[in-house]
């Protein structure tokens, strides 16, 4: 093994170790989560479609009078719950096809909780909420992958296709 290889395993270690702490200790703040569009249950699919399709956003959350959180209505329901059940989206109400009660973060929850739910619940869009319940926010999975991409080490980032990447934090770590 090179003096190279030594220097390098060790900076591995190091970046491991900051990222397990980053993992632990950061909240979901860091992720920059974007602002809500707010919906209600009356607005139709096809409205709602055209704001997520203007503002470039995977879901929109439905709000009641007092603009508590109520439900959530992403690109998934579109497919599956709206064009799916051949429903003319003009025609159809966010109410009947939203996903009610939606489980959501508040931005002081870790940004390891937030990979937990989308990776053991299959979200792929989260609300953040307030003491109130009121939306404050939404992180996607695309902000978890801009949060790793500025926290991982450049030596991983810049891996080529089929590399291997050493395991520092194992005594064995060939």
């Amino acid at each position: 093994m090179s003096e190279f290889d030594d220097e390098y395993s060790e900076s591995l270690e190091r970046e491991f170790r900051e990222l397990q702490g980053a993992l632990l200790d950061d909240t979901v703040k860091l992720l920059a989560p974007s602002e809500p569009l707010r919906l209600t249950e009356h607005t139709s699919v096809r409205e709602a479609v055209a704001q997520m399709a203007a503002n470039h956003r995977a879901a929109v959350v439905i709000v009641d009078e007092a603009g508590r959180l109520v439900g959530i209505f992403t690109e998934r329901d579109v497919l599956l719950r709206v064009l799916g059940q051949g429903r003319v989206p003009r025609d159809t109400p966010l109410g009947e096809v939203m996903t009610r009660d939606p489980e959501a973060l508040t931005s002081n929850d870790r940004i390891c909780h937030a990979i937990n739910r989308m990776a053991t619940a299959g979200y792929r869009t989260i609300p953040l909420v307030d003491e109130e319940r009121r939306p404050v926010g939404v992180v996607t999975v695309n902000d978890v992958v801009k949060w790793l991409a500025d926290v991982f080490p450049e030596a991983i980032l810049n891996l080529r296709p089929g590399d291997k990447i050493k395991h520092p934090l194992r005594v064995d770590a060939g």
